[in-house]
């Protein structure tokens, strides 16, 4: 008998090895041996080019404790964390709400509203940065069809920011929402049944009963929400490239114009790893004060 559960075992064990490998070989060479691999970066003077680093010690990381841009931008990327909690969460749930009320009635809705999320966030990003063209925009268009004149928010560097993350907002809002939906499918149906026969209202079952099941579902997204905002790149750098000046510069464009645009690839690494550190360090204290809702 021991020797069978021992045989057992053993097969267990190999068939998790044989399916775990092919996991931890793409996490070790795509994430963990890059962030290694920038940690290491970060003490040497590299222009990406030649074949020879300079060994610099931490002189690398003292500039960049005093680099008055990099938390300039560090300031935007909490604001965009800040806005993106604010519209991305209620509204996802609001709609995810909205659509669980209507059941397959307003399955045209879903449809609809998960448009955005269908395409490519650099599309995206070209679509409103010549949308939002002073020239010829369409916010402009209107401007000037009811008298006024080009209204720039790209090149406006006190409202460039907001409409990036207005932007943000309007592309991954479906994300969420759909996350939210599949927590309502999760929820009982009893549930739900049992609250209309003791008299309650849809508001008071929403408030009173779904949204604390739902709270799991909405702590993850809240997590979501704040690491992507926080690392965020693709779609500011297609609409502003960071600027005007240094207007939308998150970390992420900082670090991609030290090590690709002036060749300071050393210096782009430690931005990178200093990213790595704050957002690891964010997410956990987020994640920590959110577990404390669900401790009695």
């Amino acid at each position: 008998m021991g020797a069978l559960a021992s045989k057992r075992r053993r097969s267990v064990n190999i068939a998790a090895v044989v399916f775990l490998a092919p996991a931890i070989f793409f996490l070790g060479t795509f994430i963990i041996y890059p962030i290694i691999n920038s940690f290491q970066l970060s003490f040497h003077d590299w222009n990406g080019i030649t074949a020879h680093r300079d060994f610099i010690g931490i002189r690398n990381w003292l500039e960049l404790f005093s680099d008055r841009v990099f938390w300039f931008a560090f300031r935007n990327n909490l604001i965009v964390v800040f806005f993106s909690l604010l519209f991305q969460v209620p509204f996802a749930l609001a709609l995810a709400t909205f659509l669980d009320a209507g059941g397959k009635k307003f399955t045209i809705f879903k449809i609809v509203w998960f448009l955005p999320l269908l395409m490519s966030t650099v599309a995206v990003g070209f679509l409103f940065r010549f949308g939002l063209d002073a020239n010829f925009g369409i916010v402009t268009f209107f401007s000037r069809l009811f008298g006024g004149g080009a209204v720039d928010l790209l090149g406006d560097q006190s409202r460039v920011l907001l409409t990036v993350i207005g932007v943000i907002c309007w592309r991954f809002i479906p994300f969420y929402m759909i996350l939210y939906l599949a927590g309502y499918s999760n929820l009982p149906e009893e549930t739900y049944e049992a609250a209309i026969i003791d008299g309650a209202t849809r508001s008071q079952y929403f408030w009173r009963v779904a949204l604390p099941l739902l709270w799991p579902t909405i702590r993850n997204g809240a997590v979501l929400s704040i690491v992507g905002s926080l690392s965020f790149f693709d779609l500011i750098f297609v609409m502003t490239g960071g600027g005007p000046g240094i207007a939308s510069e998150l970390m992420a464009t900082y670090m991609y114009r030290n090590a690709f645009q002036i060749m300071r690839v050393g210096y782009g690494a430690t931005v990178a790893s200093a990213m790595f550190i704050l957002i690891t360090i964010i997410a956990l204290i987020v994640f920590r004060l959110l577990n404390r809702k669900e401790k009695p």
